[in-house]
């Protein structure tokens, strides 16, 4: 279930974040394998020259050691020509030793260093005086006219070896922090760059979806992308069409069906009173399910592609025709709405949405229903409250969960809310029935000011 969860996680993952990480983790990576690689040659490098230095040093000290063949007496005819040498523990060193007889330098004042039996030239590492650390390259030889072995060594201190690839070391891992800074900033531009054509066709796409534009726009896009938003574009003009003929059908079929049934009803007039009523049941069954699917057919639009609309103006014809059928039942109608109010919305459904809440309003108010519509928080808000006998919680929710009537003494087919509940649906909104302030019933329908994709309002 973890694991899952964290596939989930990783394939949410946006494409920046993802193009960040990776370059990340390739800095990461390559820069201290790199300095690693930097380093190692740049010791084996000091120690190679460090190591030549001492071997100049012991030849120096080969040419001039010297046995005297009388009183076999080891001697130095000529100087190292470093004054370190001279001075007591400078941590350079030289020493010739054999046959009981050790020649040294004055800097080792009375300390030795260790001899071994050795072939050719060897280099080792011992500690010297103080505690020190030093790199000696030592040497057996021969002179002439003495059997002996002479054993002949040069040492001096790491110390100096030591700072001086410490210093390096320092100075790399900070040119290195440097260039990961720097390479991560130049992959951030870079990739932000590189992902522009797609925030710009995303905001082109939004302003397609809120109604602000008609197509993608392909002239400022790569090839690539370009011949994607084409093709979503032919895909938008295409249900543009579907939806369009969808609407049209509907409408078309409304009016074919609505003269046969209208003949049905009044042939059955002339039918026994029993078998009257039945034939117009089954044909109010049918007019109410032709009218509810029809309704819902027309209702199901472009609402992701439904541009802005001013609200006054859309309702207007709808609250006229409202307030003279309010008139003639003795109801009053009070509208308020904003000014300038205005709603990402097929006009036509927005008539439709407030035409059914409000026709429902007049047909059970005793005397008066308001009508207020504003902005609230990322949306606008309609509430429509009469003063009629209003519903209990709990028909209140069976209400909106069957989008049916509830009180068959009153006449109409009871679809209006099943519409609402639609609309609701297609443009992301919510609708709440609740108690009213004036006794009766208060519907409240909130919509977002940018529409909502359909499959994402139905999830």
């Amino acid at each position: 279930m973890r694991r899952r969860a964290w596939q989930q996680r990783i394939a949410r993952t946006s494409i920046r974040a993802r193009l960040l990480i990776a370059s990340l983790l390739l800095v990461m990576v390559a820069l201290p394998l790199a300095g690693t690689g930097l380093a190692y040659n740049f010791r084996d490098a000091v120690t190679t020259a460090f190591d030549d230095r001492l071997e100049s040093l012991l030849n120096v000290l080969l040419a001039g050691a010297q046995l005297d063949p009388q009183s076999n007496e080891l001697s130095m005819t000529r100087s190292l020509g470093d004054p370190r040498f001279e001075r007591v523990y400078s941590g350079w060193y030289w020493q010739v030793a054999g046959e009981g007889q050790a020649l040294t330098s004055r800097s080792l004042w009375d300390q030795r260093l260790p001899t071994d039996d050795i072939q050719g030239l060897a280099v080792s590492e011992v500690d010297g005086p103080r505690g020190n650390r030093l790199r000696v390259m030592e040497r057996d030889i021969r002179l002439p006219g003495h059997a002996g072995t002479l054993h002949v060594s040069v040492a001096a201190s790491r110390e100096e070896l030591d700072r001086e690839v410490a210093r390096f070391e320092w100075l790399l891992s900070l040119s290195l922090l440097a260039l990961g800074a720097l390479l991560l900033v130049g992959l951030a531009v870079q990739i932000r760059w590189g992902l522009a054509p797609l925030r710009r066709m995303h905001a082109n796409l939004r302003a397609v979806e809120s109604g602000d534009a008609e197509s993608l726009e392909t002239r400022f896009l790569p090839d690539e992308l370009a011949r994607l938003a084409g093709a979503m574009n032919g895909v938008l003009e295409r249900d543009r069409r579907l939806i369009e003929r969808g609407r049209h059908a509907a409408g078309n079929l409304a009016h074919a069906l609505k003269t046969p049934v209208s003949v049905l009803t009044t042939l059955a007039e002339r039918f026994p009173d029993e078998t009257r009523d039945r034939v117009q049941g089954e044909l109010g069954r049918i007019d109410d399910a032709v009218r509810h699917h029809l309704a819902r057919a027309s209702a199901t639009g472009g609402g992701v592609l439904a541009g802005k609309i001013d609200v006054g103006k859309t309702l207007a014809p709808v609250l006229d025709g409202l307030t003279r059928m309010g008139e003639r039942r003795g109801v009053r109608l009070d509208a308020e709405l904003a000014a300038d109010l205005s709603v990402r919305m097929d006009a036509q459904d927005l008539q439709e949405l407030v035409g059914n809440l409000l026709e429902n309003a007049l047909r059970w108010a005793s005397s008066q229903v308001s009508l207020r519509f504003y902005p609230q928080g990322a949306g606008v808000e309609l509430v429509i409250e009469d003063d009629g006998p209003g519903m209990s919680e709990a028909q209140r929710e069976a209400a909106l969960a069957r989008g049916a009537r509830l009180d068959e003494r009153r006449s109409g087919s009871g679809l209006g809310l099943a519409i609402v509940e639609d609309l609701m649906t297609l443009y992301g909104g919510r609708l709440q029935l609740a108690e009213s302030t004036l006794g009766g019933l208060a519907a409240r329908a909130w919509l977002p000011s940018s529409p909502v994709a359909p499959s994402v309002a139905e999830s």
